[in-house]
């Protein structure tokens, strides 16, 4: 029964809604008890798997047993953690479950406080039958923010109908070495393409009432040797210019009110134990008021992983010290050990009250303190996870994210020719999916549920275009197997084409070839796939190599003869369908890589993001060069880039670069054409180019990219306004800074592909920009209209 103590009363001004979210939880702090308040600083995970199949690192030694339901919930509790990504379950009967479980949590608090409850949701809400999207990776090659904005719009409104209230998503880690395993979480290599696309998936979670949660804050995925949690030799300058801008375009531009720490620890400071980051940088300077969650079991690892914690006590001590609201997954160091640290005198129970107080905000927020919260909703009978609305973004977005690297006239596929369908996942509807869709990160372990989804493969989708297909696997995703190779290449060279599909399984902590634990020693192909991949080439018949991955491999020149290359990156349900309808000419592909396609499995991983003494040069025999680069990617029609120009600047030549000050904008614009026969979407990226300054800086880095779809002879300007703010880095000082001098804006088809260079000299003293500079470069699109010539 619930209590009728003070949450109860009508005059409770914590549950007037007429005040601030802040004066209501102000007015409830000094009526809790220290366990009350604790209470509201922990998840609680009852569902954990202590078997060792888990999905969270070290989850088995984490969990020793569940912990009971009752003594859990006798003071209240902060977050209920992934009622729904644990196992598979019914999507009504779950969300009547939840709702039972927080009738139990009110009734259970004084204060009649519900949890807060979160979920994964990177491809889609982490619930069985629930859509699943593609993997960030491919949001980056759609080059589409307000495409990836809808899907997590649809993904956010699923959340909330089924009680859910906070999402761990998007990711915003710059991949800075493919072999990391969760590369394929990632969207992409670049800041400023993270940046923009993972602000538009913030804002449509958000805009669907879910709390969006920032991860991973930050430098996890710079760690040494593309190793998961290993330690992170990274400096300063990289840390901000490359790792940080992405964390800063979500909170501004997308309104995330929550933030998840990284595991990784940067020059010997784990980020879970720094206030630098966690307070100075994300509240002090940035004005972050939301709430900062830790990444599951991360307090603890301050002690079992870091070592500079002794015992669970001074981990809470260390956590809170730093900036951590909220202990998550499952009540551990936050639980007793700090309690009795509080009573103790070893911790100030001044930290509690200043993260309880976040805490109590966002869930004031969120409605779960208002006078009306209920806690099933009227239509739950009705409550589906998967529909058609959603299905037709995850294949928009799935069609958009195909990018076509190499083509020789073998794609479309022509009509009527003999087609020999070759590789391990070509009839794999597994390797469509990420490490975070449901069916990967819970469904294996629970076989007898099924899918849960119709997941059409490759295969599937392809023998409904393609009349005369055969098929034949050649080999495992793993494994030394070769057995199979021959039969492969007895279809291939009785084909016309053969289509060979290669590629990743997706999986957790060494279960599969990418995903989060499971990273990759070098980027060679998984297996025997690479010699499967040299015997189809040899037969002699055009080959299509289609990469379905989660990472980008090396194509080095083993792969030239390859007629056609496409990479796909984990397309989600509906990919199958995407990639056949690329293949078969149904759609014209206009992904972009968000990641370049290295030539060398071996050498040392890099990005585009180089200075010059990281490219091709004299002084070190390894060739970095990749065979793709970033943005790269190619059409079934052609487009024609012309006129070039500053747009404030004179008609007639000057002598002397065009002046642009440093806390001003400048816009320049190009003309692209659709000179081919059919209708296609080309992706104008505009780069800058620093050649002279304070700190080497990239020879070359994105600022600035539209989606530009056009009609057969259709032509557009294209403008971009790019303040100067966008030319900031960080310079001798430490501090982020415009200067002035010669720069370069670069019109590229691809980061290695510029069509034209525009000149200009940025002018005024050196200036100084902080959190609050100019971030994005404005697009504006204006069509033309062919005049008729005159008679």
């Amino acid at each position: 029964m619930r209590s009728q103590l003070p949450g109860d009363s009508d005059a409770a001004p914590w549950r007037d809604s007429r005040l601030s979210p802040t004066e209501r939880a102000e007015a409830l702090v000094p009526m809790m008890s220290l366990e009350e308040k604790v209470a509201q600083l922990v998840g609680v995970w009852v569902g954990a798997d202590a078997t060792g199949e888990g999905v969270a690192p070290h989850q088995s030694d984490m969990i020793s047993e569940t912990p009971q339901w009752s003594s859990v919930i006798r003071y209240g509790l902060g977050q209920l953690t992934r009622p729904f990504g644990t196992a598979p379950v019914d999507p009504v009967l779950g969300a009547r479950s939840l709702a039972a479980s927080q009738a139990q949590i009110v009734a259970a608090s004084r204060f009649g406080i519900p949890a807060q409850v979160h979920e994964e949701c990177l491809t889609g809400f982490a619930a069985w039958r629930a859509t699943v999207y593609p993997t960030p990776l491919s949001w980056g090659a759609s080059f589409d923010p307000e495409l990836v904005e809808a899907m997590a719009d649809r993904i956010g409104r699923s959340m909330r109908a089924a009680g859910v209230h906070q999402g761990l998503a998007p990711v915003l880690d710059v991949t800075r070495d493919y072999r990391w395993g969760r590369t394929e979480e990632t969207i992409g290599e670049d800041p400023y393409l993270v940046g923009t696309t993972g602000a538009a998936y913030v804002r449509g979670l958000e805009r669907a009432g879910v709390v969006a949660t920032l991860k991973h804050f930050a430098g996890y995925s710079a760690s040494r040797g593309g190793r998961n949690l290993a330690p992170v030799p990274m400096g300063p300058r990289e840390l901000a210019d490359v790792i940080l801008p992405p964390f800063e375009m979500a909170l501004r531009h997308g309104g995330a009110r929550s933030v998840m720490n990284s595991y990784a620890e940067i020059d010997g400071l784990p980020v879970a134990a720094d206030p630098g980051l966690l307070t100075r940088l994300l509240r002090d300077e940035w004005g972050f008021t939301g709430t900062v969650v830790a990444d599951y079991f991360s307090v603890r690892f301050l002690e079992t992983l870091h070592g500079v914690a002794d015992g669970a006590a001074d981990a809470a001590r260390l956590a809170l010290r730093a900036g951590i609201d909220v202990e998550l997954p499952t009540v551990d160091t936050f639980g007793a050990p700090l309690v009795e640290a509080v009573r103790r005198g070893e911790v100030d129970e001044a930290l509690i009250d200043c993260a309880l107080r976040r805490v109590l905000i966002q869930k004031i927020e969120v409605g779960l303190l208002d006078e009306g919260w209920q806690e099933l909703p009227d239509d739950v009978a009705a409550l589906r996870f998967d529909d058609d609305v959603s299905q037709d973004v995850a294949v928009r977005l799935a069609r958009q994210a195909v990018v076509l690297l190499r083509n020789t006239g073998v794609l479309p596929l022509p009509v009527g020719n003999r087609v020999a369908l070759v590789g391990p996942v070509a009839d794999d509807p597994m390797a469509l999916l990420g490490c975070y869709s449901f069916p990967n990160h819970v469904g294996v372990h629970h076989s007898e549920f099924g899918l849960g989804l119709d997941i059409p493969s490759l295969r599937d989708e392809l023998a409904r275009r393609v009349p005369l297909l055969t098929h034949e696997p050649g080999c495992a995703i793993t494994g030394e197997d070769t057995s199979g190779i021959p039969a492969a290449v007895a279809a291939a060279a009785a084909a016309d084409v053969c289509v060979l599909a290669v590629g990743d399984r997706a999986g957790m902590f060494g279960r599969g070839t990418s995903g989060e634990g499971c990273d990759a020693a070098d980027l060679r192909l998984p297996g025997v796939q690479a010699d499967l991949v040299r015997a189809v080439l040899a037969t002699g018949t055009p080959v299509v190599l289609v990469l379905m991955t989660g990472r980008p491999y090396a194509l080095g020149p083993e792969f030239d003869a390859a007629a056609g290359v496409v990479q796909a990156f984990f397309l989600g349900q509906l990919g199958g369908q995407a990639l056949a309808e690329v293949l078969t000419g149904v759609v014209n592909p206009s992904g972009r890589l968000p990641v370049s396609v290295p030539r060398d499995a071996g050498g040392m991983p890099s990005t585009y993001l180089a200075p010059p003494l990281g490219r091709r040069n004299k002084v070190s025999s390894i060739d970095p060069t990749p065979s793709y680069p970033f943005g790269h990617g190619l059409s079934y029609t052609t487009f024609e880039w012309s006129d070039a120009r500053i747009v404030e600047a004179a008609d007639e030549a000057r002598d002397e670069p065009a002046v642009w000050p440093v806390d001003g904008e400048v816009r320049v614009r190009i003309t692209v054409a659709n000179t081919g026969d059919r209708a296609g979407t080309e992706v104008v990226q505009l780069y800058l180019h620093d050649p002279v300054a304070q700190t080497t800086r990239p020879v070359v880095r994105l600022i600035g990219y539209t989606r530009l779809p056009l009609a057969p002879g259709e032509s557009a300007h294209v403008t971009f306004g790019v303040p100067a703010d966008v030319a900031s880095f960080t310079g001798l000082s430490g501090r982020r800074v415009v200067e002035p001098g010669d720069v370069e804006l670069r019109f590229g088809r691809s980061s290695g592909d510029v069509v034209a260079s525009l000149p200009l000299r940025l002018t005024g003293a050196e200036r100084q920009v902080g959190h609050q500079r100019e971030l994005f470069t404005s697009v504006r699109i204006e069509p033309l209209v062919a005049v008729p010539q005159s008679v």
